[in-house]
């Protein structure tokens, strides 16, 4: 899943406007047998030519304890992480400031008894900790995979989760929302219930296309635009843009024998932005890399140089809310 640096490095590029600052608001590390990505990997990645200043890690279920009661395991991937910002943060390994937030995870179907999860969380990172993600991804095809938290369907509708849910807005914690396209009208019916809590609408709602939904691009677009149209009216919702090239998104990427350009994903992806930042605009957007998850399609700076070329017609004020200014505000980054 962390990529093939050799077939990546077949398609270079210069980094477009090496100058202009970026925060990237989502990012994994783990330490995966056969699979690593920690800090030496993630450095190798920003080393290629954008300026980024700050980085998100989001919860993907690392580190875990191994023992202690089961709500308190993921406790041990804030740990994990923020001792890799703490290293980071020393200065002894570049100007880049990794994990200066982080996202984990608490199940909020603990209803109120979720609390001392959050605090438990908070008090382990307190410069850093910034949000829940609770994936809800799941469709009935056997074809497509759940999210790795095992979500049932109609998870952000459940009485439990939502009196969970419900906690956040009072530790002051950001909610990032995983889920496939055709969920989307659930994540719009709990933002409007829920209009005090910050909700991040994570890789453009996930638009299957693989499985069933493989050769039905069109169709769907039509109606995630729709569907996406009403999410943005809900003034608590942002958008990552990004994370869309991934082997569900269907585009098949890595199954080619040279990797993308960033014009190719420019060409493929590029409607699926505009339209996110037409209904959001810009204050509410901002591009991620989603790594090292997308890397298994295209190298970090090929993907960061989409994102310039995407953002080309935008005023300067436009972009830097679009590549650093949103994702400043809404993980409240120093």
């Amino acid at each position: 899943m962390a990529g093939n640096p050799d077939w990546l490095a077949k398609v270079k590029e210069e980094a477009l406007e090496p100058e202009l600052p970026i925060i990237d608001p989502h990012h994994h590390l783990w330490d995966h047998p056969g699979s690593r990505y920690e800090l030496d990997e993630i450095l190798a990645d920003l080393a290629q030519g954008h300026n980024i200043r700050q980085t998100v890690f989001v919860e993907c279920k690392a580190m875990y304890r191994d023992g202690g009661p089961e709500a308190l395991k993921p406790l041990g991937e804030t740990e994990y992480v923020n001792g890799i910002a703490a290293k980071s943060a020393s200065g002894g390994f570049g100007d880049t400031r990794v994990a200066a937030g982080i996202v984990g995870f608490a199940d909020l179907r603990l209803g109120n008894a979720v609390d001392e999860v959050l605090n438990a969380h908070i008090a382990r990172a307190p410069d850093r900790f910034r949000g829940i993600r609770h994936a809800a991804a799941f469709d009935p095809n056997p074809d497509i995979r759940a999210s790795h938290t095992a979500p049932p369907k109609g998870l952000l509708g459940l009485p439990s989760f939502r009196e969970g849910f419900a906690r956040l807005e009072s530790y002051g914690l950001s909610f990032d929302a995983w889920l496939y396209h055709h969920q989307i009208p659930e994540l719009t019916e709990l933002a409007r219930d829920h209009p005090g809590t910050r909700i991040v609408f994570d890789h453009f709602g996930g638009p299957l296309g693989i499985g069933p939904y493989s050769g039905k691009r069109g169709e769907i677009f039509e109606q995630w635009k729709k569907d996406v149209s009403e999410l943005a009216a809900c003034p608590n919702v942002v958008a990552k843009l990004g994370g869309i090239n991934m082997a569900v998104n269907g585009f098949g990427w890595h199954k080619r024998n040279l990797p993308p350009t960033s014009d190719e994903l420019v060409e493929a992806t590029r409607n699926w932005y505009l339209h996110s930042i037409d209904v959001f605009g810009p204050e509410r957007c901002m591009f991620e890399s989603n790594f090292p998850v997308d890397k298994l399609s295209c190298s970090y700076g090929v993907l960061w140089n989409a994102f310039k070329k995407i953002a080309r017609g935008f005023s300067e004020s436009e972009k830097q809310n679009l590549f650093h200014d949103t994702a400043k505000r809404v993980y409240r980054l120093d």
